[in-house]
């Protein structure tokens, strides 16, 4: 393991949002550690790399706070939210590969460090194991809902990656892209966590929508750092997305409303990709106030998140759950 990595039960220092579960959250670090174990070393060498990368783990922690947002006294939770970020941690090992990446939280990628051919099959033993995992929940319906979660999330990487070098991507495409890359995994988590705790019909459709949301807030503000960020903030260089050919949402928005000779330019710089015209771009989507539309629709998001939570009762996990989306739109990394 590279000198600078910490043991996972190390990673995902808890914040006052993790606080509410933190006994939860101990036992996810503990099981964390005993279902990474495996007979081929290689496999806890990578797996502890890249979960101990750092991250808030902010999908296991819905799994904890939706289910507890409801009463749940079990500890089947501490299972669910392990497998939630297990493959989380998976899809980070293909998508490290899938874009070439380097960087990965201001660390080396695991695909940079030990090559291409073992992050991905370490990927798979990660969503294997979490497969596994399902079963000793045993609920038919979370495994429905997981099974479901997983094919529309490999849907939305295919159709980033169809996206790449296309500056005709529109926003509805955009918006169908990061809803499975990104928001399915956010809603499969709280969702998961309501039919674990018996949530009434209301309440889990409030907590399935509530990870929706809250997970288009996230990225949204993603692809805003990635043109306004602090890169060491971020544990990545500004303009990465723009380097891979991306059309998110802050270019989409600055050649719907720029110049035709601004529109152009950024047309050019996602067919090509690279950062040859990272400063002209930047200087568009401030100028158009790209930034400032792709920031007020993560606050919609944010907005229709914190409108869920009136389903449930008073408690201070659903506390903790409207501070998350806040988050959501207020951080810087």
């Amino acid at each position: 393991m590279p000198a600078n990595a910490s043991s996972p039960a190390s990673a995902a220092a808890p914040s006052p949002i993790h606080a509410v579960v933190a006994d939860d959250f101990a036992a996810v670090n503990r099981t964390i550690m005993a279902q990474l174990s495996s007979r081929i070393p290689l496999v806890e060498t990578i797996g502890q790399y890249i979960i101990a990368s750092g991250g808030k783990r902010l999908r296991p922690l819905l799994v904890l706070l939706a289910a507890r947002s409801l009463g749940y006294q079990g500890d089947r939770h501490v299972t669910l939210a392990t497998l939630i970020e297990f493959m989380h941690t998976s899809t980070l090992l293909h998508d490290d590969v899938v874009d070439e990446s380097h960087l990965r939280r201001g660390k080396a990628t695991a695909n940079d460090a030990w090559g291409n051919a073992p992050s991905v099959l370490v990927g798979d033993f990660l969503y294997s194991r979490s497969f596994q995992m399902m079963v000793e929940v045993g609920s038919m319906r979370i495994m429905d809902v997981l099974s479901a979660a997983t094919c529309t999330i490999a849907e939305g990487e295919v159709q980033q990656l169809t996206n790449v070098g296309n500056p005709d991507t529109d926003e509805t495409a955009y918006f169908e892209t990061i809803q499975g890359k990104t928001a399915m995994l956010f809603e499969a988590a709280s969702h998961s966590g309501a039919i674990l705790a018996e949530a009434s019909p209301e309440q889990e459709a409030a907590l399935q929508y509530y990870g929706r949301y809250l997970g288009l807030a996230f990225q949204l503000i993603d692809d805003l750092l990635d043109y306004q960020g602090d890169a060491e903030a971020m544990g990545k260089n500004v303009g990465d997305d723009l380097a891979e050919g991306k059309p998110t949402l802050p270019l989409i928005q600055a050649m719907a409303t720029g110049t035709p000779e601004q529109a152009a330019l950024i047309r050019q710089a996602i067919r090509q990709g690279g950062l040859d015209h990272l400063d002209e771009v930047l200087e568009i989507v401030h100028a158009t106030g790209a930034l400032a539309y792709t920031r007020a629709r993560a606050e919609e998001m944010a907005d229709r998140a914190l409108a869920q939570l009136e389903a449930l009762p008073a408690s201070p996990f659903r506390d903790s759950m409207a501070d998350l989306a806040r988050l959501a739109v207020d951080r810087q990394a």
